[in-house]
């Protein structure tokens, strides 16, 4: 009975929304290679993020948010589906082929066959902007973008024209978005005008080359750090320049009251001291330093600003999320809560556990995403259990409350619960 009331409370807020001027506006904010912990309202003592503290503030924010896995096209496809990887069978980066080695591979004729079946499988799901194009949205695409030209997602307009033959792979003129302006964004939303809009800004920044701004860096860096660290620390706040002035336009040009801002990370990223590479236990890796994001919801009059320390947030939970504010029911694929809901109960949640999977890079099989499963791992309440998929690899099982950066295994004194955990993680997702 009491999910049945918060649905109907759910329904009755997308009514009041639509009475008072329609579906709202979405933003998607999408952040590059950032650690969790790289924002000031998550603690960091260097790295300044002022207009994201802001929106923290004004946000409902989950501070144990994760992706579904630690590398980025992976993780995009997710978010624009609201699947898991093994679901939308995007679960690497680039697909495998004998003899592919340095950049040029990305022009050999089998890279190219192979990709264009990997990227098909985009147009065999539902993704938000197809979906939202239901209710009336025009959508537009900038930044990060793997799947070939920008409207084989359903974007109405885009920057990705994907011809690999231009240098198209992920992204290409889209990734100019932030580091030279927003132009494109700015003209998109007045030409939208009353017509409600989905807005997918998921910038090269602070993804490397990390090249900020000479102001930036000064600030910085400093004679006894190393010089990586303070290009990552600069970008960090590159980035939150860039948001800034996203929610400014939208202030000035009244549009923030029916506007629907969601914040993630596609995944994290350490930097190295000593060369400009990520750390390990961070990208491509099955722990929180790859997989961890805040999410962040904003909806001023329908979302009430509040940090839930506690509550586990997925980003399948994105999708359904968004759906819900237009008015729109998920997939029955999709596995996501709304956090509408959530945060309607306030942070409380039946859920117990979410889970995740790490594939190899280079993508064995485009059409199994198990060919190049490496991990499959689960957070549930105060615990985190890693399964390899090679046996001859450790289990790993973390209290990740107390241990946040994961530096005691205490596989071998838990073994009932990496047991039960294991049984969980099998429940959700067993490999062919």
């Amino acid at each position: 009975m009491r999910q049945f009331t918060v649905f109907c409370a759910v329904i009755v807020m997308a009514v009041d929304a639509a009475a008072a001027g329609g579906p709202p506006n979405v933003l998607y904010i999408i952040s590059d290679d950032q650690a969790w912990t790289d924002y000031g309202f998550m603690g960091h003592d260097v790295i300044e993020t002022p207009r994201l503290d802001r929106l923290a503030a004004e946000s409902a924010v989950f501070p144990r948010g994760y992706v579904t896995d630690s590398l980025c096209r992976p993780s995009l496809a997710t978010l624009i589906t609201g699947l898991y990887p093994y679901q939308h069978k995007t679960s690497g980066n680039d697909p495998a082929f004998e003899g592919a080695t340095g950049r040029g591979r990305y022009r050999n004729p089998e890279y190219l066959r192979l990709n264009a079946a990997l990227i098909s499988h985009i147009e065999d799901v539902p993704t938000l902007p197809r979906m939202l194009a239901e209710k009336g949205y025009v959508s537009l695409q900038t930044g990060k973008w793997w799947e070939g030209h920008y409207s084989r997602g359903g974007f109405t307009e885009g920057m990705t024209h994907g011809d690999p033959h231009r240098g198209g792979r992920h992204g290409d003129a889209g990734l100019t978005i932030g580091r030279e302006g927003l132009a494109p964004i700015y003209g998109f939303i007045e030409e939208a005008g009353e017509t409600p809009w989905f807005v997918w800004y998921a910038p090269f920044l602070p993804h490397s080359p990390h090249t900020p701004p000479e102001r930036l860096l000064k600030k910085y860096a400093a004679p006894d750090k190393s010089i990586h660290v303070a290009r990552y620390q600069a970008m960090c706040e590159w980035f939150d320049e860039t948001c800034g002035e996203l929610l400014d336009y939208l202030d000035e040009n009244g549009l923030a009251e029916n506007t629907l801002v969601v914040y993630v990370t596609d995944n994290g990223w350490i930097q190295r001291e000593d060369s400009p590479r990520y750390a390990p236990r961070s990208k491509r890796s099955p722990y929180d330093g790859g997989l961890r994001t805040p999410v962040m919801l904003r909806w001023p009059g329908r979302i009430e600003p509040a940090m839930y320390e506690e509550t586990m947030v997925s980003s399948i939970d994105l999708a359904p999320t968004i759906l819900a504010a237009a008015g729109l029911e998920p997939t029955d694929d999709m596995q996501g809560l709304n956090l509408l809901d959530v945060c309607a109960e306030e942070g409380r949640t039946e859920r117990d556990a979410v889970f995740g999977a790490i594939y190899e890079h280079d993508i064995p099989d485009v059409d199994n995403p198990a060919a190049g499963l490496m991990y499959r791992w689960s957070v549930q309440n105060e615990w985190k259990l890693i399964l390899p998929a090679d046996d001859s690899e450790e289990v790993e099982l973390f209290q990740i409350v107390a241990d946040p950066f994961e530096s005691t295994n205490l596989a071998r004194e838990h073994p009932d619960r990496v047991a039960a955990m294991t049984e969980l993680i099998d429940d959700w997702w067993t490999p062919p």
